[in-house]
């Protein structure tokens, strides 16, 4: 019996002694929101300096995603307070079980700190919620242009702090989808699109801000314009009737170089017929066709990863409107435009 007690004491002691690191949950949230981005802080003690790094593998989580797990490091004196984000997924959820490791070259034994569930808080939001979860949420621009005869899209570009973007959603949208998007859950960014009524005087939705644990509300104005706000979103065909306007500018100033050449007999006053004569040839020359290849995507923006709204059924010829980089702007039916990448033109 006190041999096998000893052997016991013996193994436990031979166990502990080869532990090395030491680690447990530093700062966890007391409760989370349902679609949240959160921090959980490890604070972690090594008793060797023979290491590299410090390995986290995590395990038996429920009700979470997780957002990233390289940790932000801070080192105060021998521990080291590691960071990680995740994100609540569910109605409930519990913390990983985290399992740290040096990187050394000796083969140092493990820790296992032990998830805890959290208290998820479930919003029960307006219908005008856009699924954003967030500390802060801006709008940097937008613009409305018209769609077709009943619709209209709008367009913004918005930014978000400790956000997953990504989940932006609108019910009271006939379309929408992301253009591009930077979704870094520390400063997010992202350009948006919505087809909506034409009757909508004013878009208003909500996200709820995390700092003030309160549903915010954005309004957009819906004031159909031409300006672009950014030359991707440059979405309307040409207004040939400015073009006509400038003509008949030029049209008149050359009349009038031309009288006075009659009258003075002083041909100087050539310069007053032959630039706007240039002028007017260069309004008047005939828009450039194109050839657009079978099975073209034409998409809604100048964007690698854009929304496609059309696909070519055989090779078609197209208006050239205009191109941004290596995208064409064409012209479609109902007096609507497209992009088409520089590759998709063919010959005719």
């Amino acid at each position: 019996m006190i041999k096998l007690l000893l052997l016991t004491l013996f193994l436990l002691s031979s166990l502990y002694a080869n532990k090395v690191i030491y680690s447990s949950y530093d700062e966890v949230p007391q409760r989370v929101v349902k679609g949240q981005i959160f921090p959980i802080t490890l604070k972690t003690l090594s008793t060797v300096k023979d290491f590299n790094d410090i390995n986290y593998t995590f395990s038996k989580y429920s009700g979470i995603e997780i957002v990233s797990n390289i940790p932000s490091r801070v080192e105060k004196g021998k521990y080291f307070y590691d960071t990680f984000y995740l994100k609540s997924t569910q109605k409930w959820a519990k913390l990983p079980d985290i399992d740290a490791k040096l990187v050394a070259f000796k083969d140092y034994n493990s820790t296992v700190v032990k998830g805890k569930k959290l208290t998820v808080i479930t919003l029960n939001p307006k219908n005008n919620f856009s699924n954003i979860i967030a500390n802060n949420f801006e709008l940097v621009d937008y613009k409305t242009t018209s769609y077709d005869e009943n619709h209209n899209i709008i367009i913004f570009i918005a930014t978000a702090t400790n956000s997953d973007i990504s989940d932006m959603q609108f019910k009271k949208a006939r379309k929408q989808g992301i253009e591009s998007i930077n979704d870094s859950h520390i400063e997010a960014k992202i350009t948006y699109f919505l087809v909506v009524d034409k009757k909508i005087e004013k878009f208003t939705f909500s996200y709820f801000n995390l700092l003030k644990n309160s549903f915010e509300n954005i309004t957009i104005p819906v004031i159909v314009t031409e300006d672009s706000v950014t030359t991707q979103t440059d979405l309307k065909p040409k207004d040939q009737s400015k073009e006509r306007l400038k003509m008949s500018i030029a049209t008149v100033v050359a009349l009038i170089g031309f009288i006075f050449i009659f009258w003075r007999k002083k041909y100087i006053y050539l310069i007053f017929i032959l630039l706007p004569l240039i002028y007017i040839a260069y309004l008047a020359k005939p828009e450039q066709k194109l050839c657009v290849k079978e099975g073209t995507q034409i998409k809604l923006l100048p964007v690698q990863n854009g929304t496609i709204f059309e696909t070519t059924e055989a090779n078609a010829i197209f208006l050239k409107e205009g191109s941004v980089d290596h995208f064409i702007k064409i012209k479609l039916t109902n007096d609507r435009v497209g992009w088409v990448r520089d590759e998709d033109i063919c010959s005719y």
